[in-house]
């Protein structure tokens, strides 16, 4: 009885910990929109989380590591809403629906689509050279399976290697997000409508004119699904070690 009475207040100390550090998290992610990187204090954190300052420093030893820990974890919730949406389109786990909803998943959220748009403003040092060289080697690595696993379908273009298509996918991707704050107003879409022209320009830049089976579509969706679902729950368990 007693081991269970320490287990259970094991489990409860450990989740009022989780629920604190998350709390913090939100506190500091309001705050990086609102004054950015720069301007944004330990000690402004703790008053809006509504903790003591030294309570911070109990979960994260410096403020450079809080701020990486809110990317990530910014980074997963772009991930989780991404696999949720390209489960729910039939057309999800083709090269242009995933890309679509990965544009899409970006683009709502604020921190994340500020790492591509390059914010220094908001972002300041958080977008060193070598943090976004990081980002880049694990996006490139999940990126490659995910090709191997088209190309196994036959659901890319043959005549171009993973290299070539990674590498224009990057520059069509990035230029559709960076183009729209230069836009005249006349001219700007909704971000729903720029995903839909995104992905018929990588449906027609980079897929075969035969339509996918839908045999080999589902098999993708279900290898792609599990491949992914592990990678989230890699980084699912940084998170909760970071916290």
């Amino acid at each position: 009885m007693a081991g269970q009475h320490y287990k259970a207040n094991t489990q409860e100390d450990t989740s009022k910990r989780q629920e604190r550090a998350q709390r913090i998290l939100d506190a500091a992610a309001e705050l990086l929109q609102r004054w950015g990187y720069r301007k944004t204090t330990i000690d402004d954190i703790a008053r809006q989380a509504g903790v003591a300052k030294g309570t911070i420093y109990l979960h994260w030893k410096t403020r450079e590591t809080l701020f990486y820990t809110l990317l990530l974890r910014e980074s997963l919730s772009v991930a989780d809403e991404m696999l949720r949406n390209i489960t729910d389109d039939p057309e999800g786990m083709t090269l242009h629906g995933l890309m679509k909803h990965s544009f899409l998943a970006t683009m709502h959220n604020p921190l994340i689509r500020g790492i591509f748009m390059q914010d220094t403003e908001m972002l300041g040092e958080l977008l060193r050279p070598e943090m976004r060289q990081v980002t880049i080697q694990q996006k490139i690595a999940s990126s490659q399976m995910y090709m191997t696993l088209l190309r196994s379908k036959g659901m890319v273009r043959e005549d171009l290697s993973d290299q070539k298509i990674l590498s224009a996918l990057t520059s069509i991707t990035i230029g559709f997000m960076l183009s729209e704050p230069l836009m005249p107003d006349e001219y700007k879409l909704s971000w729903e409508e720029t995903a839909d022209i995104l992905a018929e320009t990588i449906r027609r830049t980079f897929e075969p004119e035969t339509p996918v089976s839908p045999e080999a579509l589902r098999e993708v969706t279900e290898q792609f699904q599990h491949m992914y679902q592990t990678l989230l729950d890699t980084a699912n368990a940084q998170i909760q070690e970071a916290l």
